[in-house]
């Protein structure tokens, strides 16, 4: 998704040569130009700043670049209401196979966790603490992306929940949303609140809100607005139940199909398996790929940073 901003020096400079040669020149000669402002994706946390008017005395408006799991390139505004990146990604090193966020000397100071759900069907947990994970995000159900949109357990939640707490990691939750309204976004907390009863959980409880690709999904015709209230409704019957909400998405779903402003309140499980997050906004929370490789877990696994 390119964007341009026109040129209005160089047309400035094209009408007045035509008045003076007599309106000379071809339409294509006379045309305004454009300047392309795409790029690779930052990996800073900081924008490329653009002028759209410059020397009228207009606001300066900040554009950011970024690419998506599948190399499509976007441009985005950067909101001024959503609060910026804090960390230094240039600090982001590789250790023993694992991401890690460092001090000025080159020590770990982020945590390293994995998330898990019915797809990595056994667990040796003891095996994964002692490679070095310290947290894991489980998944406790999800709502059919289907019209019926049935609320289901996952079906190795109970079973990850015990290996993993016995083990000594530390727990949080996540929930993948499908409401299609804010009644439906509760109806799922409560859900979540029912399963949680008795459980020892000492991390967030996640709304995860994404793009169904391949498929058409009930959640389809959502506009941000309605996708934004049903975060909040989720995320604010989780946070009266004494839990930590936080929500999981990626930059296009965050700046492309929610009010990424209104989300301020809540901290961020952001999705981006570039060398370094591409988010110029604060983020607890990085997965960086789908490929990890951990001891005591059969198969590819999802691993996290989570900032200090």
């Amino acid at each position: 998704m390119k964007k341009h901003m026109l040129c209005k020096k160089c047309l400035a400079v094209f009408m007045l040569a035509a008045i003076l040669t007599g309106c000379s020149g071809t339409p294509e000669e006379r045309q305004e130009s454009a300047v392309d402002t795409g790029g690779p994706g930052i990996d800073t946390g900081e924008a490329e700043i653009i002028s759209e008017a410059e020397n009228h005395g207009e606001e300066t408006p900040v554009i950011y670049s970024f690419v998506d799991v599948y190399g499509e390139s976007y441009e985005a505004v950067l909101k001024e209401e959503v609060p910026a990146n804090v960390y230094e990604y240039s600090r982001i090193r590789e250790i023993g196979g694992y991401k890690y966020y460092t001090d000025e000397t080159g020590n770990p100071v982020s945590r390293l966790g994995i998330d898990v759900s019915r797809y990595q069907s056994e667990a040796d947990w003891r095996a994964v603490k002692e490679a070095g994970i310290d947290f894991v995000m489980i998944r406790c159900g999800f709502r059919g992306y289907g019209e019926s949109g049935v609320l289901k357990e996952d079906e190795r939640f109970q079973t990850h929940l015990a290996g993993a707490r016995e083990a000594g990691l530390d727990v949080g939750v996540y929930f993948f949303s499908q409401a299609v309204t804010e009644e439906e976004a509760v109806e799922e907390a409560e859900f979540v609140l029912t399963l949680l009863e008795g459980q020892e959980v000492s991390g967030p409880v996640v709304y995860d809100t994404e793009e169904i690709r391949d498929d058409t999904a009930r959640t389809d015709f959502l506009t941000p607005a309605q996708i934004t209230d049903h975060a909040v409704a989720f995320c604010e019957r989780i946070r009266r139940a004494g839990y930590k909400p936080m929500i999981y998405a990626n930059m296009k779903w965050l700046v492309f199909s929610m009010e990424y402003e209104r989300l301020s309140d809540y901290e961020i499980w952001y999705a981006d398996y570039e060398p370094v997050p591409q988010s110029p906004y604060r983020i607890r929370m990085w997965q960086y790929t789908e490929e990890g490789r951990v001891p005591g877990i059969e198969g590819n696994v999802d691993l996290n940073v989570w900032f200090p």
